[in-house]
């Protein structure tokens, strides 16, 4: 039985803010995706809605080049649900 609490326990990686980017063109997606992260704690989660094409190759990218870390990108009804882990290297 207290392997069911410790399963409880393991939900640690919740995102702390979402952006809906759907729609939104580049590089301004990327742009909003970096403001966000400034105003975020070093490792907090920042899940992020994009659209297909230019959206869901450029800003996974480029937040990896500014030194976050892109947990997972998920297909979610046309569209796509990035979780981005903030630096924590400043």
């Amino acid at each position: 039985m207290a392997g069911d609490e410790e399963k409880d326990t393991i939900v640690t990686d919740q995102p702390y803010a979402e952006l809906d980017l759907r729609g939104v063109i580049c590089p301004y997606n990327f742009v909003k995706t970096k403001l966000k992260l400034e105003t975020m704690e070093q490792g907090q989660i920042l899940s992020v809605l994009l659209d297909d094409g230019d959206p869901i190759q450029n800003v996974p990218r480029s937040v990896s080049n500014e030194g976050h870390s892109v947990l997972s990108q998920d297909r979610v009804e046309g569209s796509f649900r990035v979780l981005i882990r903030r630096r924590e290297d400043e």
